[in-house]
Formats: structure tokens, C-alpha cells, sequence
């Protein structure tokens, strides 16, 4: 089984190498411009915050699963895990600013010990929407995750399911051996319960491409999900989300591996489409780390970049100061501005 960057101990585990890694940009053909370049080049730097319509809540990189794109670098063997005193203080903040969606991430959120305990609060509490990011393979691990289909109907959870792909073989490349028949299994189970035929239970699938290329149309794809999903395995679905791979963690380990590094990078460049600046999720999302701490995104959390804010923490959390931050960017932000862009909710444009 493929191990985590950081129990490997391998340089790309450190945050800083990756950053590091990221700002090294002098190539073979040109040196890349960066991304605050490009920004004011637009008249749109600093980059700022909307509003504040999701919070995004990283519940640990604990996970099932060891994927060889994860840009968490989650696994089996990480055990960062946010506690209950945490999540209290996150539920908190939840119903003070009343942000209308709670979108629960990992690693796989579930294996968090507080999970049920956390969306039964969360919906007494009157929160609108909550979103399970769910890797699908973990509703089938053992009998205490086994109930977790009908506990999501009985909550009308949102849940947001990765499948890199309708075939096995693409999808066991990069998630692992059995995951596709695993993933086929809980989706049914999702259907048979209603989800993704009943108006209230959503259930959505994510792509993400398999290699150094950028996410297809997310239109056409969608399509052909839908088609190949119901003749093949008799399985319905709500939308297929397209996210381009960012070049952090273990993706941006496979493609200095590859070779592809260099090439990929000029992709994202080359791509960038400014009219994805309006809608890239860390206008209107703030990520919430395992141990509290506040970041403009997921992939910022991931890197280290906390808020540039004195608001940098659940414990000190003010919503007028954060809106009023300048939201940081480096070079993998290229990522979710490349082509039609990405976000947790998919293309942008």
C-alpha cells in the first residue's frame, strides 16, 4: 500500500519544501510568471473575499484510503484528528455568523470519532446545508460505517462522492485495487436509499483527471458518467464536479516523478482564464484546519498558509476582520484559474 509524504519522511512532507518547490520557477524555456504577477496584471491583487457562504471543515487526514493524488496526503497512517472541543467551537462560529453551508472534509470525515455527534448539533442548531465529502470505499469498511447510508438520509446530507472515473481500471490507478467495486457498491446503496433520484437527498460525484492534463468539459463528461453509470451498474447521480489536480502534496510528488513537473506547470499558466477570479471558493469559503487553525482554502491548508488575518484561529474567530483580509496566493492557485476553472463545486465558468 502506497504510505503518506509525511510517514515516509520524504522532503515534499514539509509545507515549506513544497513551497519552496512552487517558487523555483526558473524553467527550461521561460521563467513562469507568478500568480500575484498575474493578478496585477488583471487589477484584481489582492485578491478578496465575497462573502462567508461555506465553511469548510477539515475534520483530519485520517483516512481508508491512500490515494496517489491526495492532495492532503491523507491516509491510514496520519492521525491528525480534530477534537470535540473543536468541533464545539467550530458549531459555534457556525450559528453566531449563520453561514448557511457546512461542508465536512478529511481524509475521510467520517472516521472522525465526533462525526455523528457533530451533524446531529449541527442540525438542531438549524444549519441550512451540510456536505459530506465522502470517498464512497469507507461506507463499506466495517460494520460502524456500514449505517452511515441511512444515517445521511435521515440528516438529508448533502454527499459529494469521489469517482476519478466510470471504468476500474482509471479509477483503481489512482485510488487503489477494489476501490471502483467498493465505490459501485456504496453508490447503489446510496440509490436504494434515494440519493440521487429524491429532490432532497443530493448526490454528487467528483472527477479529477488521472494524469498532468486539465479536467475535460464538465458538461460533456457529466454526460457520459450518467450514461455509462446507469447502463453499467444501474446507478443515478445529481452532478459530476470537475476539479483540476493542484501541484501540491503527493500529486505534485508524481509529477516531479514523471517528469511532468515542468510541463504541467506551463499548462496552468498558459490556461489561466481571469474569468474564473469571481467564483474560485476562497471568496466566499474559509477552510478550518484539524487543530482549528483558519485558511483562505483547502489547498492553502495544506501548504501552511494561514489567513493573513489576526483572525487566524476558531478561538479568535471575527467574521468583519476576515472579510476584510487580503486572501494569499501562490503558484498553485494556477490551478483553480486554469481553463474553466476549479473549485470543491467544480468548473467556474
Amino acid at each position: 500500500m502506497l504510505k503518506s509524504l509525511r510517514s515516509r519522511a520524504v522532503p515534499l512532507a514539509s509545507s515549506k519544501h513544497q513551497i519552496n518547490t512552487l517558487e523555483g520557477g526558473d524553467f527550461q524555456n521561460a521563467t513562469l510568471k507568478t500568480f500575484d504577477e498575474t493578478l496585477k496584471h488583471q487589477g484584481a491583487w489582492p485578491l478578496k473575499p465575497r462573502a462567508l457562504d461555506i465553511l469548510q471543515v477539515n475534520l483530519g487526514y485520517m483516512c481508508n484510503q491512500t490515494c496517489a493524488h491526495c492532495h492532503v496526503d491523507a491516509g491510514p497512517d496520519r492521525k491528525e484528528i480534530m477534537g470535540i472541543d473543536t468541533i464545539k467551537k467550530v458549531l459555534a462560529v457556525a450559528k453566531k455568523t449563520g453561514v448557511p453551508t457546512l461542508d465536512l472534509t478529511g481524509g475521510a470525515p467520517e472516521m472522525n470519532p465526533h462525526f455523528r455527534w457533530l451533524i446531529e448539533t449541527a442540525r438542531a442548531e438549524g444549519i441550512k446545508e451540510i456536505i459530506v465529502r465522502s470517498n464512497l470505499t469507507i461506507l463499506e469498511a466495517n460494520a460502524s460505517y456500514k449505517t452511515l447510508p441511512q444515517f445521511f438520509k435521515k440528516h438529508k446530507l448533502r454527499i459529494v462522492s469521489s469517482l476519478p472515473h466510470y471504468s476500474a481500471k482509471r479509477t483503481d490507478k489512482q485510488r487503489g485495487e477494489g476501490v471502483f467495486s467498493k465505490s459501485i457498491t456504496a453508490l447503489q446503496k446510496l440509490n436504494a436509499l434515494g440519493y440521487g433520484t429524491n429532490p432532497e437527498l443530493i448526490l454528487d460525484l467528483v472527477y479529477n483527471p488521472s494524469g498532468a492534463f486539465l479536467s475535460a468539459d464538465q458538461a460533456g463528461l457529466e454526460k457520459n458518467f450518467k450514461t455509462k453509470l446507469e447502463a453499467q451498474f444501474g446507478i443515478s447521480f445529481n452532478q459530476l464536479f470537475c476539479i483540476n489536480n493542484l501541484p501540491i502534496s503527493r500529486f505534485l510528488e508524481y509529477l516531479i516523478a514523471s517528469e511532468n513537473y515542468e510541463t504541467y506547470m506551463e499548462t496552468l499558466v498558459e490556461s489561466f482564464n481571469p474569468a474564473t477570479l469571481s467564483g474560485v471558493m476562497c471568496t466566499n469559503t474559509l477552510s478550518v484546519g484539524w487543530d482549528g487553525a483558519l485558511y483562505d482554502c483547502d489547498f492553502n491548508q495544506m501548504l501552511e498558509l494561514a489567513v493573513d488575518s489576526a483572525s487566524n484561529h476558531i478561538d479568535n474567530f471575527n467574521l468583519d476582520r476576515l472579510l476584510k483580509r487580503p486572501i494569499r496566493v501562490n503558484q498553485h492557485c494556477y490551478g483553480c484559474t486554469a481553463g474553466a476553472g476549479s473549485s470543491c463545486q467544480g468548473s467556474l465558468t
